[in-house]
């Protein structure tokens, strides 16, 4: 892996056949090799960019008794507020606080019979005080949603694959999830770890962040390069669903955040494009399959076909405290159910 991510210009999708030809070649090596890289050319306008920031910063100005209102601690479905510190990454805690929302949703109470990843449909919480959050946030998420379907089926299309492959696995009900984000500067008692290192559940991903700077990601010896901020573009990364689906030829990789030095801040939203709960995620045909080195293999951390598997089985290790309270069940069976 290069010291500098490549970057992808996704309006050559509209170009002629030999703009879409470089395209689909530096694509399909980016997320070959990298598993990582920067997204221009996406559609996103300054003005959509400005308004979900500014409402993001509104919120973390919010007095705490504000935003502990909405903590998770009351939602079943893992949506709302935590506190710096309650979220945890291979088992360490994640120097951050943040704001988790998804599609709204009425809530689904799984039957006994169900599998318990259903569990996270469900409604938001919004700040009282600040109305104008819900409409950007949900308005992102719709934008987003676009621009990364495309994008996917602009990856499947470089590697060979049938474009519109998953798009079943994505109708109707797709587990579209948003983060707004603050890391606040370094622990008190200096640990560095923002969030730990870590792979993304699903398809991609689409992380917008501020100038500030702190993403690494993991060189193929285990080193870790910065991924220095590109204004006006994404940064995406491939989640283990991707890699489950290509039998590891496309590769989801380790990244991670390490804390802004003293008590500067740093904001970002990673936006995740992910498949319904109950998609089973078929192996995609392509003509390099045969040179697919085969899933990551971790026993801490199995990869399954079944998205809602991954998905709940990393929320309850995030979350132990929202686990304990409503999931004891299923921390008892080992989440996935």
């Amino acid at each position: 892996m290069i010291n500098e991510l490549p970057v992808i210009d996704l309006s050559a999708a509209s170009g002629g056949p030999d703009a879409r030809a470089r395209l689909h070649d530096a694509l399909h090596t980016a997320a070959r090799d990298v598993g990582f890289f920067h997204l221009t050319g996406h559609g996103i306008t300054p003005a959509e960019t400005d308004a979900l920031m500014s409402a993001l910063r509104a919120f973390f100005a919010l007095p705490e008794a504000e935003r502990l209102a909405i903590s998770n601690l009351n939602s079943p479905h893992f949506r709302g507020y935590t506190r710096i510190g309650d979220e945890r990454t291979g088992g360490s805690r994640d120097w951050r606080d943040q704001l988790d929302i998804g599609a709204e949703r009425t809530p689904r109470i799984p039957a006994g019979d169900e599998p318990g990843y259903w569990w996270l449909e469900g409604p938001n919480q919004w700040p009282a005080s600040l109305p104008s959050l819900r409409a950007s946030a949900l308005h992102w998420i719709d934008r987003l949603s676009s621009v990364a379907r495309q994008l996917l089926h602009e990856l499947l299309t470089s590697i060979g694959a049938p474009a519109d492959f998953y798009d079943e696995a994505f109708a109707e009900r797709p587990h579209l999830h948003l983060k707004l984000v603050r890391y606040p500067g370094s622990a008190p008692d200096g640990a560095g770890q923002g969030v730990g290192a870590h792979k993304d559940y699903g398809f991609l991903t689409l992380l917008l962040q501020d100038q500030v700077g702190g993403l690494q990601v993991e060189n193929p010896d285990g080193t870790f390069i910065d991924v220095p901020p590109l204004p006006g573009a994404f940064v995406v990364n491939l989640g283990e669903l991707l890699e489950v689906a290509t039998n590891g030829y496309l590769k989801a990789t380790n990244h991670r955040v390490v804390s802004p030095p003293g008590q500067r801040e740093r904001f970002s939203v990673p936006f995740f494009y992910n498949p319904r709960l109950d998609a089973r995620i078929a192996p995609v045909p392509f003509p390099h399959a045969d040179r697919a080195p085969g899933v990551t293999q971790d026993a801490a951390n199995p990869l399954f076909a079944e998205y809602g598997r991954n998905e709940i089985k990393g929320w309850l290790r995030a979350h132990p405290e929202v686990a304990r309270r409503y999931h004891r069940d299923l921390v008892g069976a080992g989440a996935a159910a």
